[in-house]
């Protein structure tokens, strides 16, 4: 009976271990490969992200153990070592596993999940296949892998010089070609504020922090009544913070909970007059009823549109917002992937009939309704239609007041070197292709899809703002004039605002920090200017991502910052 006892045992454990009978390794790293490695690496060299932890040889850690990346304290505190019963466990509900931790997309079919662990146990157990042969012509191009002993990487830290007032001009014709330097992997390590560490701003202006305790805060929205809605995407909630009588701290209530990574929020008919707030999920739209005060939802959301894309995984951020005069609603979906080099082939005459139907350069396979934003008739539309195409991933948009155009912050793709491709604001042009997948920054061709698409060339739109490359850009906000105790000098009224989360591709960091792009009969200049800066840490690490913004009644400026858990409050005095 004890032999028996231990045999079972023995049995368990290796169950626990080895992979599902029938999976398939190479299915398992195609879809890692297509769902996954957009945030996360699992082998070496494989180009993958560094949004996620890195996962090569996950098998057989302790959660929460891998070396440079932050995780939360719900994963460092759950126990869990990675072995074949856990990851499936954890791919089938993160959630349910691990509550509060910050992966909450589930791998829905169970072959899938079988096949990722198979892979991830492959990687560990040095046992991995070589790949399949690519698709597509035979010599297809692959990023060169970095050499042993490679030269280090050109340039130098800039993002020391930056400064309240410092101009930067990104200049197109000069971009270097592509890999012109190695892919950097780099992610910025979230660091106790050193001592004596500060954030600086131009003159008369102060930043003081406004409220703690929060859990990855990102987007807000300002109601009527001074209220200010958040989203904390990963934990899926939206959040109301009443601010105290002098404006200078607040209380949060959980509004609404259960969302699929909610990001982006917009009063419907308006801000002013609301009868429903709109959130952006990951996949689809949903409403609840809203009126001016209101602490907690007064009812279960309604979906208005179901489906953003038949595709899901790659970039998770919706952002939102309505036409000025009610009847159209915008909505940011980004790629599912870096760059889709095994896009399935189609004749020119397929091709044409897909833009016919869905927009000049659109792609299509596991990109369709990606990369683009979206626009749908209100009232009942929830199908919708690209507005605008080849825009690898808007994460923030709004909608310029003096000029009612559609504006988005966007991250462009990876894995060419430090300083390409540059993300960029721009206004979007309703029709426009702004070069995703095939081209970047106007005629210059992405050569991991070299020749795919010569019909394209000289048809993107170039962007109006480009950024140092990798920068991260989040958010954009337009200041509005007003007379409150905290305004900005006039000379902010129609700027715009935007937020640059920080590198983690990039061998000298750059980003975490907020910069205005400066107008001329509003219209963008092509520069944009430092405003908020001191993120950095002397070694290279951050002690704050700043995330979104949002201006209140008084004129002070919020920032949510999902690395510090916190909010910030920017004000203005005149100087005495």
């Amino acid at each position: 009976m004890l032999f028996a006892r231990s045999a079972a045992a023995v049995v368990l454990v290796a169950a626990m271990v080895a992979p599902a009978l029938g999976a398939d390794v190479n299915a398992g790293r195609t879809f890692f490969r297509q769902q996954c490695a957009l945030c996360h690496s699992a082998e070496v060299n494989d180009n993958g992200g560094a949004q996620g932890p890195n996962l090569q040889g996950v098998v057989g850690r302790k959660a929460a153990t891998g070396s440079g990346f932050t995780y939360t304290p719900a994963l460092k505190s759950s126990g869990l070592t990675w072995d074949s019963d856990s990851l499936h466990r954890f791919l089938t509900s993160p959630t349910t596993v691990v509550p509060g931790t910050a992966m909450v997309i589930p791998v829905a079919q169970q072959s899938d999940r079988d096949n990722v662990v198979a892979y991830l146990t492959a990687v560990h157990d040095g046992t991995l296949p070589p790949p399949p042969a690519p698709r597509g012509p035979p010599g297809g191009f692959r990023p060169p892998p970095a050499a042993a002993g490679a030269a280090p990487p050109k340039g130098e830290a800039d993002w020391k010089k930056d400064a309240p007032g410092r101009v930067h001009r990104v200049d197109v014709p000069k971009l270097p070609p592509p890999f012109d330097t190695a892919s950097a992997t780099k992610f910025p390590q979230q660091v106790p504020k050193p001592e004596g560490a500060k954030l600086s701003l131009p003159p008369g202006f102060k930043v003081d922090t406004f409220l703690t305790g929060l859990t990855g805060p990102r987007e807000m929205k300002l109601a009527a009544n001074g209220d200010v809605l958040l989203a904390e995407t990963n934990p899926g909630r939206i959040k109301v913070l009443r601010p105290s009588a002098d404006g200078k701290s607040a209380t949060a209530t959980v509004f609404a909970q259960g969302l699929l990574q909610p990001y982006g929020i917009a009063f419907y008919p308006s801000a002013s007059n609301p009868k429903w707030v709109y959130i952006a999920e990951t996949n689809r739209v949903v409403r609840y009823p809203y009126k001016t005060g209101d602490s907690t939802a007064s009812g279960v959301p309604e979906v208005i549109i179901p489906q953003l894309s038949p595709v899901g995984g790659g970039h998770f951020t919706r952002d939102i917002a309505f036409s000025p005069d009610g009847k159209r609603m915008y909505v940011t979906v980004g790629s599912q992937s870096n760059v889709p080099e095994d896009l399935p082939k189609k004749t020119p005459e397929e091709i044409k009939a897909w833009e016919a139907a869905h927009g000049l350069g659109a792609a299509w396979g596991n990109e369709e309704n990606r990369a683009s934003v979206r626009v749908f008739d209100v009232g009942g539309d929830t199908k919708g239609r690209n507005f605008a195409t080849g825009i690898r991933n808007c994460v923030g948009m709004t909608l310029q007041p003096a000029t009612g155009a559609v504006w988005c912050v966007t991250n462009e793709r990876d894995n060419l070197g430090d300083d390409l491709v540059p993300d960029y604001a721009t206004r979007v042009k309703e029709g426009a292709w702004y070069g995703w997948p095939w081209y970047y920054m106007g005629k210059n061709e992405d050569p991991r899809l070299k020749g795919q698409r010569p019909d394209l060339l000289g048809k993107a739109t170039i962007p109006d703002v480009p950024f140092t490359a990798h920068s991260a850009a989040v958010n954009i906000l337009f200041y509005t004039a007003n007379k409150g105790s905290s305004a900005f000098p006039n000379e902010y009224v129609g700027q715009a605002f935007a937020v640059l989360h920080g590198s983690w591709n990039r061998a000298f960091r750059t980003g975490h920090k907020i910069v205005t792009l400066p107008m001329k009969g509003n219209a963008p200049t092509g520069e944009y200017v430092d405003f908020l800066t001191g993120f950095i840490a002397d070694d290279g690490n951050a002690w704050g991502r700043p995330v979104a913004i949002v201006q209140m009644a008084d004129g002070s400026m919020l920032l949510s910052d999902d690395g510090a858990n916190l909010i910030y409050r920017i004000s203005y005095s005149k100087e005495k």
